[in-house]
């Protein structure tokens, strides 16, 4: 039985961060960015991404509040992994976000680039911090180097 791989999502209003990662390596890198117009994100290359990973299953950042109440976005994250699970026929797994961004600025800022001037990055790297949460809470895979 092949490792099962992943794609990540950090949904948002604008732009819709994406990372890859698998159960054989464990982590998460991030992939690129994709933009979300007024009505719809763009399909077409969402299904292209679809195609060139084939992915298991597919993991969207779920943004609450620090408090853990859900707010206008929450519910749009939360109809953007139903579309993916609707349209691809995939298993869609929401993960908490709440400190995603907040991580994903302070290793931009670690690296020394500005995170307002490099919105793309920041999405790529908050979408890694999501599948990354999520891969570290799965169990090894059978017959992985740790089983």
């Amino acid at each position: 039985m092949r490792a099962r791989t992943f794609l990540g999502f950090d949904y948002g209003e604008k732009y819709i961060g994406v990372a890859v990662g698998g159960e054989h390596s464990r982590l998460a890198q991030p992939l690129t960015t994709v933009r979300c117009g007024k009505t719809a994100p763009d399909w077409r290359r969402l299904s292209g991404l679809i195609a060139e990973w084939k992915p298991d299953a597919l993991v969207v950042g779920l943004p609450l509040n620090m408090d853990g109440t859900e707010n206008p976005l929450t519910r749009a994250a939360r109809r953007f992994g139903n579309r993916l699970k609707d349209r691809y026929n995939l298993p869609v797994h929401m993960v908490d976000e709440r400190l995603t961004s907040r991580a994903a600025q302070h290793t931009l800022y670690e690296a020394g680039i500005p995170a307002r001037r490099h919105k793309e990055s920041l999405d790529k790297l908050a979408a890694q911090t999501i599948l990354q949460a999520f891969l570290d809470e799965q169990p090894p895979a059978a017959g992985g180097r740790d089983g």
